[in-house]
C-alpha cells in the first residue's frame, strides 16, 4: 500500500471519528459509569474519559500522522565497497504489533494510526474498564477503512478482557512480532516477565524536577505546578521534587501557596518539613513511587551531584527536569541523568508524541533497545540491507 492510499484512509478515519462522536461518547459514558461504581480513582477516571475536545484531538493526531513522511522504504544509507558491491539499508515494517493496555481509549486510535502508516497490522487488547469505548472506536475505524476500500483487518480488537486472553497473546511468538504493554507497573512487569514475544517496555513515570540553588523560583513554581497538576494520572506528570537546601524554604513556601489551588499532598524529608510545616513525613517508598494522584515527594539535597545520584537511583528512566540559571549545571544534568527525556527549564509534561511532532505515540519506551522515549513512525519500523552486485563472489 502506497503513502497516498494510507493517507487517504487515515483522513477518512479522522473524519469518521468526529462524525460518529455521539456513538463513541455514549459508549464511553458506559465505561465511566462502571468505573465510578467500581470506585476507580478520579485520576484514573480522567484517563478513561473521552469528550468532544479529546475526540477532536485524537482526529488531529491522526491527521498529523498522515501529514508525516512515510518511513517505509526510506533508504538510510548507501555505500560502495572496494569489491564493487553497493550496500544500502532501508526501513521496512516490523509486521504484526500487539498491544496490551489499560484505560486510555485514545491509545486505540493512536496505535492504529501509527501502525497503519508504518505498514504494520495491530492487534489490540485493552482493559475491561474501556471495553465499550474501544469497541466503538475500532468499529468506526473499520467503517472508515471500508468506506475508502482499504483492508479493515489491519486493526483487530480482542474483546475478551479475561486475563487468560492477555497471557495467550504473550505466547504468540511467530504470530506477533513485537508486544507493547502500556499501563501500570503491574501490567508492564507481567508482560515483560511472561512474554515469549519480544517486548518493548513502555515504562511507568516516577518523574523528578530538581530546583537548584540558581533557579528562578517563580519559573520553578510555574513548572512544578504544571507538571504535577495539569493531569495527574499520566506517566509524564511530576511525582518527585528535589530541592537544593539553599533555596528550599523560599521555594517551598511559594510552591505551597500556589498548590492551594489544587488538593496536592506532599511527603518530604526532615529538612523539607522544617522549611514547610504542611509537608507530611516521607518514607523510603515515597522516593520511588508513581502516585498518579495529587501527591508528590520532596527530597532535600546539598549539591547537584547529590540530586543526580538520588534521581538516578529512584527514577524509572522516563522524564527528568532541572530548573537552573547555570549553564554548567544544565549540561551536567543533561549528560549524567539516565532517562529517555531530560529537560532544562521546562515541564516534564511535554514528553509526548504529539508534543514532539510525531502526530501521536504508541508508547514511551523507557528501555534502550531498540527505541527510547516517545515512539512514533520510525520506531515502528525495522531495517534490512539491500545489496547490488555485478557478479561478485566471495574469495
Amino acid at each position: 500500500m502506497g503513502s497516498t492510499e494510507k493517507n487517504r484512509a487515515l483522513e477518512a478515519v479522522a473524519v469518521f471519528l468526529c462524525d460518529r462522536a455521539d456513538e463513541i461518547l455514549e459508549a464511553n459514558r458506559a465505561d465511566i459509569e462502571h468505573a465510578e461504581k467500581d470506585g476507580m480513582s478520579p485520576s484514573m477516571i480522567d484517563r478513561l474519559r473521552l469528550s468532544g475536545d479529546r475526540l477532536k484531538a485524537m482526529a488531529e493526531g491522526i491527521r498529523q500522522v498522515a501529514a508525516l513522511e512515510d518511513p517505509v522504504g526510506e533508504v538510510i544509507s548507501m555505500k560502495t565497497r572496494p569489491n564493487g558491491l553497493i550496500i544500502g539499508q532501508k526501513r521496512v515494517p516490523i509486521g504484526v504489533i500487539g498491544m496490551i493496555y489499560e484505560s486510555r481509549p485514545n491509545v486505540t486510535a493512536d496505535a492504529f494510526a501509527l501502525c497503519f502508516k508504518s505498514g504494520n497490522a495491530v492487534i489490540l487488547r485493552g482493559g475491561s474498564d474501556a471495553i465499550h469505548s474501544n469497541t466503538a472506536i475500532v468499529a468506526v475505524i473499520k467503517e472508515a477503512l471500508r468506506f475508502v476500500g482499504t483492508e479493515e483487518d489491519s486493526i483487530q480488537l480482542v474483546t475478551d478482557t479475561d486475563r487468560e486472553t492477555a497471557r495467550q497473546m504473550m505466547r504468540l511468538n511467530g504470530y506477533i512480532d513485537v508486544l507493547i504493554p502500556r499501563g501500570g507497573a503491574g501490567l508492564i512487569r507481567t508482560v515483560v516477565e511472561n512474554s515469549t514475544v519480544p517486548v518493548i517496555e513502555t515504562g511507568t513515570g516516577n518523574c523528578h524536577i530538581f530546583v537548584d540553588e540558581t533557579a528562578d523560583l517563580d519559573m520553578a513554581v510555574s513548572i512544578v505546578f504544571n507538571a504535577k497538576t495539569q493531569r495527574t494520572g499520566v506517566c509524564n506528570a511530576c511525582e518527585s521534587l528535589v530541592v537544593h537546601r539553599a533555596v528550599e524554604e523560599a521555594f517551598l513556601n511559594r510552591l505551597c501557596e500556589r498548590l492551594k489551588e489544587k488538593p496536592v499532598v506532599m511527603y518530604g524529608d526532615e529538612a523539607a518539613r522544617e522549611a514547610e510545616p504542611s509537608i507530611l513525613p516521607a518514607t523510603e517508598e515515597d522516593w520511588g513511587k508513581e502516585y498518579l494522584d495529587y501527591k508528590m515527594s520532596v527530597k532535600t539535597v546539598d549539591s547537584i551531584e547529590e540530586a543526580i545520584a538520588h534521581i538516578n537511583r529512584y527514577n524509572t528512566g522516563h522524564s527528568e527536569a532541572i530548573i537552573t540559571k547555570s549553564y554548567d549545571h544544565a549540561q551536567k544534568f543533561l549528560n549524567e541523568i539516565d532517562a529517555a527525556a531530560v529537560y532544562v527549564n521546562a515541564s516534564t509534561r511535554f514528553t509526548d508524541g504529539f508534543e514532539f511532532g510525531f502526530g501521536a505515540e504508541i508508547g514511551i519506551s523507557t528501555q534502550k533497545l531498540h527505541a527510547r522515549g516517545p515512539m512514533g513512525l520510525k520506531e515502528l519500523t525495522s531495517t534490512k540491507y539491500i545489496i547490488y552486485g555485478n557478479g561478485q563472489v566471495r574469495p
